[in-house]
């Protein structure tokens, strides 16, 4: 996985898409980047790209607006970053006029550089609810109420639904873009939330890459625990401590090769986790991604019997002085946190 810390704004601008209008308001400036927008956006970028739903695409073969408008540019065929943001912002209106439940929007086109090279970063900024004050005068006295804004921009530390970040296009690369397009699990296929994003407007396809197949094996590990292990503690701590081990000794991880290793003697429960993890659609070879690993494993939070939960980070779960697992040969296990000298409640 490309992580993504040296970010450099170039160029930005933002245009207004209102589906109760009939054209899109074009900006026809450059954002002033001062420090304060600087950081506005920064912010949004950094966040968005270290966003674990953040995927790998492939642009498809059509052609599409994004990506020949986004190429050229990129490639020095049309250096007018006005005019490519515009385009964007008319495709974007063109579906959004098409689809009436896909929500007003203002989008930002950044144009930025990193360590892996110059992108172009699309982010639909919807708009949120927020409240202000409003100052009236009646019989010559302050009336000050609270009233909704609801064209307010998200901030900085708010997550964004949608976006994309286009790389120039070279033979042999792994992929031309990364994207975020979460859904609105609460909506019908034919609402905001479908594809439209990525099929419509990006025309592209989301790609597996090592973060996704790391979380997902994780997953599918944790699942089958759950669902096979239900009362036995004992095997199932068993399987938890020898899944993370191996994820964090190897660069790479085979799954019958896990499997035999978790099971050793155990024929049935290693076909049907083998099982399993195929039907989850994880390949037999994964490439792990050891930064994803890191920060995942650093804290663990324990789930005991539905009315305790433990948090406790990795070098103290490690730790036999202060936190031990002992099993009692029944399927249970006692969990003892130790020499306690401090402690508060919350």
């Amino acid at each position: 996985m490309e992580y993504i810390n040296d970010i450099n704004i170039l160029e930005a601008v933002i245009h207004i898409l209102d589906n109760n209008g009939d054209e899109p308001v074009l900006n026809h400036y450059k954002l002033e980047l001062n420090e304060d927008i600087y950081k506005f956006i920064l912010k949004h970028l950094q966040k968005s790209l270290n966003d674990e739903e953040l995927k790998y695409a492939v642009f498809n073969e059509k052609r599409t607006i994004v990506k020949e408008v986004s190429q050229e540019f990129l490639n020095g065929e049309n250096t007018d970053f006005i005019e490519a943001s515009q385009e964007l912002a008319r495709q974007m209106f063109s579906l959004m006029k098409s689809n009436v439940n896909i929500p007003s929007c203002d989008l930002m086109v950044v144009y930025f550089s990193t360590e892996y090279g110059p992108m172009i970063g699309i982010l639909k900024m919807d708009y949120v609810k927020n409240f202000t004050h409003q100052i009236d005068f009646v019989d010559n006295k302050i009336d000050i109420n609270i009233v909704p804004h609801t064209a307010g921009l998200p901030g900085g530390g708010q997550k964004l639904q949608k976006c994309a970040f286009i790389k120039p296009m070279r033979e042999e690369q792994e992929f031309n873009l990364m994207v975020i397009d979460k859904q609105n699990k609460s909506k019908e296929n034919d609402e905001y939330g479908s594809n439209f994003f990525i099929e419509n407007y990006l025309g592209c396809t989301i790609i597996a890459n090592e973060r996704d197949m790391t979380k997902n094996l994780l997953k599918a590990a944790e699942s089958w625990t759950r669902n096979n292990l239900q009362e036995d503690a004992e095997k199932a701590e068993q399987v938890r401590t020898q899944l993370k081990q191996k994820l964090k000794q190897e660069e790479t991880i085979n799954i019958n090769e896990l499997s035999e290793d978790i099971f050793k003697n155990e024929p049935q429960a290693m076909q049907s986790f083998n099982e399993f993890v195929a039907a989850q659609g994880l390949e037999k070879e994964i490439t792990l991604d050891k930064q994803y690993l890191e920060k995942k494993l650093k804290r663990i939070r324990l789930k005991i019997d539905k009315d305790i939960d433990i948090y406790i980070n990795e070098e103290a779960y490690s730790d036999i002085n202060r936190f031990e697992i002992v099993r009692n040969g029944d399927g249970s296990i006692n969990m003892t946190v130790k020499h306690v000298m401090n402690y508060v409640e919350k």
